[in-house]
């Protein structure tokens, strides 16, 4: 309902399909997923496969969140744990290099730009957030930074983001982060990063 604070758990491997339909649904839209995968029709299953490797990825680290009804889901990695194996990164290139087509490296080089701006002191890093389209704005993303940001602030430990969409750079900014730079995708939108100190 409105106005009351959903209730948030940590995700689950057998929440893999859930989480993966919320997330491809919630960035049908999105500018870099857009970029990504031109072909409107194709995005979700294509962008599905992106956010199934994300979540098996950092479901290991704890900090993957949804709520009973997988209205939305939130994956972090921990500090010092944002900058995943050689094994990963290659499993990440067979996933996007098929799914991109000839557009593979120009997304391949610009996701290690984006990779490249990441900060190097230790810091929460919210890989991905998203909710289902027809519930946003019912605090939903809110309660699923939620866990990680009193984290944050109890051992105080940055957090870092990069949004995709320059709509959301306000919501994050009432979460206490803000735009450290802009950066351009080759060919593509820009991304905002932001970086949010602990709150005492």
């Amino acid at each position: 309902m409105i106005g009351d604070a959903p209730a948030i758990r940590s995700a689950r491997a057998e929440d893999a399909d859930a989480v993966t339909g919320v997330l491809a649904r919630a960035f049908q839209d999105d500018p870099v997923i857009s970029w990504l995968f031109p072909d409107e029709e194709a995005r979700r299953t294509k962008s599905g496969r992106f956010f199934r490797l994300r979540f098996k990825q950092f479901l290991p680290q704890g900090e993957v969140y949804t709520t009973a009804d997988h209205a939305g889901a939130a994956i972090w990695a921990v500090p010092g744990q944002w900058h995943l194996p050689a094994l990963a990164t290659l499993q990440m290139i067979a996933v996007l290099a098929p799914a991109v087509g000839p557009r593979g490296p120009r997304a391949i080089q610009g996701l290690m730009r984006v990779d490249g701006a990441h900060p190097s002191e230790p810091h929460y890093y919210l890989a991905v957030l998203g909710t289902e389209p027809d519930l946003q704005g019912r605090g939903i993303g809110s309660a699923l930074l939620g866990p990680v940001l009193e984290s944050c602030d109890r051992d105080e430990v940055p957090a870092y983001l990069e949004s995709s969409k320059e709509r959301n750079i306000a919501f994050y900014a009432r979460h206490g982060f803000r735009v450290t730079r802009e950066m351009r995708l080759p060919k593509g939108p820009p991304v905002w990063l932001m970086w949010r100190d602990p709150r005492p």
